[in-house]
């Protein structure tokens, strides 16, 4: 698909969102947008793939097999190992759609309880099989009945079935094993919602600019992972950003917020990662962490900002063996090192990991001052700390920073600084890095580079004159001097414009005579 036609798709489906909008928040028709394209997504898998499972067969067309009960449960068999669920014909997007807008007086055109009938069906036809974790609930959000989609149920029923008819005239060109045009469109979504989200935004969604600057820097040398995970995935756009960069065995995740979750799951299913390939879990990393035996080749995070964690009052933090060694606790108003060093934990002795975070990080004292030397000088795992411009991200204007640790560092003996905070462009009311600065930003890390007011090698010598404190500036230098003032110059214009100014005086003074009234100096 061109690039025009990729805009073209993405103006449609937003538009589609727009049927929804007015009656109810952002967040909210988000859900149910997102909602009905994955049902149209699994409804096109499954249609495709059992047309291929009929191609030998003497009926070729899977909406035709409605009655073939022994066709059917054949088909079920096969799609719940490669595809992770089954729909019946009956239960296709293109049948609902279908009759949600073609009303006769044989067939009423009434849909509700039919597709709530259906999405609770997906869920149920992955019990007991493989898929069923990462299946489970996964249309808890879309509540039909809400009085917000209409004040009666002839009101929901006629905008939904308007709705799914608009996104039934799509190709998603699923056909095409080469094309992720619905996964980029997912995406394209997923960020306009975002932008109209406000404070939101940020348990959801990292821009995708940043998204890329991690990817890239922990793929780094390297063509394949064995994992990646993010331990506050959001909607796994992180996980699935780093499978831009290289090819991926196998995405770990895990998200606290539920709606948040199963937009993460919808996602990976979205972009053709098989159930057996990805492991998203819904609880809080900290205090339950579910991945915490596994180990990690590639770890990504945009953790919330200095958010609120239960360290002193749970006990057991203290002999937590992500936290113990440390000797102080991050502190409860301030999560941001708790993320850290659970990441440092679950990373392998050949990962790297990237994450985002306030810039507080770098030199705020007591507890924190105790973790950060600690991760410097006595793991040696701090490989880069990269400034990023103010007004990036949704839900904040603050600026913020990357820390790159490893635990298989090449450079062990100086951390790298990289002030990119300067480098962006105005993008309506907030800032963006183009694939220039991005490009900057990455290029300079690989090639481990100075480049005078941008980036500094800095010695292990310099980061203890310093206290262990890693503020930037105090690393990377970026005073520009002032021209010096030509007073001389100066004064011949003053000069000059006293001599205007006199003659503007008489000329006014001129008109003033002219028309009988006094001047008026």
């Amino acid at each position: 698909m061109s690039e025009e036609n990729k805009k073209l798709l993405e103006q449609q489906l937003w538009n589609i969102a727009n049927e929804l909008r007015g009656k109810m928040d952002a967040d909210e028709f988000r859900d149910y947008i997102l909602g009905f394209i994955f049902y149209k997504y699994l409804s096109e898998k499954q249609y495709l793939y059992a047309n291929a499972l009929l191609e030998t067969e003497d009926i070729q067309d899977y909406q035709q097999l409605a009655n073939e009960e022994e066709y059917l449960e054949a088909i079920r068999e096969e799609s719940l190992l490669k595809l992770g669920y089954f729909l019946s014909p009956a239960e296709l997007f293109s049948t609902i759609a279908a009759k949600g807008n073609n009303a006769t007086e044989a067939e009423s055109n009434f849909i509700l309880e039919d597709l709530e009938s259906i999405l609770n069906n997906i869920e149920q036809s992955t019990m007991g099989t493989e898929s069923e974790d990462d299946f489970n609930k996964l249309f808890e959000d879309l509540d039909l009945n809400s009085t917000k989609l209409g004040r009666s149920s002839e009101a929901r029923n006629e905008l939904i079935a308007k709705v799914l008819g608009h996104l039934d005239k799509i190709d998603f060109e699923l056909a095409n094993a080469d094309s992720d045009v619905l996964g980029d469109a997912y995406e394209y979504l997923i960020g306009q919602f975002a932008s109209g989200a406000g404070k939101k935004a940020g348990e959801f969604y990292t821009p995708q600019q940043v998204s890329t600057v991690l990817a890239r820097i922990v793929t780094t040398g390297k063509k394949r992972i064995k994992n990646v995970y993010d331990p506050t995935c959001g909607s796994g756009s992180l996980l699935l950003r780093v499978a831009r960069e290289v090819e991926v065995g196998d995405f770990y995740g895990q998200e606290l917020n539920r709606t948040t979750y199963n937009l993460a799951r919808m996602n990976m299913i979205l972009h053709d990662v098989h159930f057996a390939k990805f492991d998203i879990r819904q609880e809080d990393t900290l205090t339950e962490p579910q991945h915490k035996d596994l180990r990690f080749e590639a770890i990504v995070a945009n953790p919330p900002f200095s958010a609120k964690w239960k360290s002193n009052t749970n006990p057991l933090n203290e002999t937590d063996e992500r936290f113990s060694q440390y000797g102080r606790l991050a502190p409860k108003s301030a999560a941001d090192f708790a993320f850290v060093q659970h990441m440092i934990h679950q990373l392998d002795e050949n990962g790297t990991m990237a994450c985002v975070l306030p810039h507080g990080v770098l030199f705020r004292g007591a507890a924190e001052a105790v973790i950060r030397q600690y991760i410097i000088e006595k793991q040696n795992y701090l490989d880069a700390v990269i400034g990023l411009p103010p007004n990036i991200f949704f839900g904040t204007s603050i600026p913020t920073c990357i820390l790159v640790l490893s635990k298989c560092r090449v450079h062990g003996e100086n951390i790298l600084f990289i002030d990119a905070s300067k480098d962006f462009e105005k993008d309506g009311n907030k800032n963006k890095l183009t694939e220039a600065h991005i490009n900057k930003i990455v290029d300079t890390y690989r090639q481990r580079s100075e480049l005078e007011k941008y980036s500094h090698i800095a010695p292990m010598t310099e980061v203890v004159e310093n206290d262990y404190n890693l503020n930037i500036p105090r690393y990377v230098d970026t005073f520009e001097e002032e021209e010096p003032v030509d007073l001389a110059a100066v004064s011949q214009q003053l000069r000059a414009l006293d001599s205007d100014m006199a003659e503007t005086d008489k000329t006014i003074a001129t008109f003033c005579k002219e028309l009988g009234i006094d001047t008026p100096f």
